[in-house]
């Protein structure tokens, strides 16, 4: 079934992605600098070491901070334009083949995945929450459901019209679903680690 022309040229998504990929790529482009800076001087501290718990350097400096074999932040470098292509594209008037969604789609659900390990690896594994990498969960986590129940609502993924009509709805509490998120991660955090005792 054709989507709705509200589905097909989605402006408030349009405008998320765009403010997500911005904020998504000064996130990437602070932490590269300060892995450069490290890089520079193996004895220096990141600008974001705030404390023991709170800290870019140990995540940086990590074997999951370079997980393909260089520094993570260069795949949010080249990783956030996607979005900001996208959703000026769409604000343009552009409308994309639905490969071109599904595609898309794979790649938030990768970027998704990616940042639910990273958190992981974060909290329980190196015992840290890095201020620049929670600025990229900040972004990622709403941005992928975002998209995920565009492509569910709109047709892109073969739904029953009652399963678009529930994506549909769901869009509407992104916001809500997102905060949900956060507060579960504080939750896990603050009992594995008691990052609020070191504020």
């Amino acid at each position: 079934m054709p989507a709705s022309r509200s589905h097909a040229r989605p402006v408030a998504l349009a405008v998320w992605l765009m403010i997500a990929g911005v904020i998504g790529w000064i996130a990437a482009f602070a932490l590269t600098t300060e892995r450069l800076h490290l890089l520079e001087d193996a004895t220096a501290t990141a600008s974001c070491d705030f404390n023991l718990v709170v800290q870019c350097g140990a995540n940086l400096t990590s074997p999951q901070g370079s997980v393909f074999g260089f520094p993570n932040p260069l795949l949010g470098l080249t990783g956030w334009v996607a979005p900001i292509v996208v959703g000026a594209a769409i604000l343009a008037g552009a409308r994309f083949a639905r490969w071109f969604w599904l595609l898309f789609w794979a790649g938030m659900a990768f970027a998704f995945g990616f940042v639910i390990w990273l958190i992981s690896q974060s909290i329980f594994v190196l015992g840290t929450l890095c201020p620049w990498c929670m600025v990229t969960w900040f972004v990622t986590i709403p941005s992928f459901y975002a998209v995920t129940l565009h492509v569910l609502r709109s047709g892109t993924v073969p739904l029953p019209r009652r399963g678009r009509a529930v994506a549909g709805t769901l869009s509407g509490w992104v916001p809500l679903l997102a905060v949900l998120s956060y507060v579960a991660i504080a939750v896990v955090a603050q009992l594995r680690l008691d990052w609020i005792g070191f504020l």
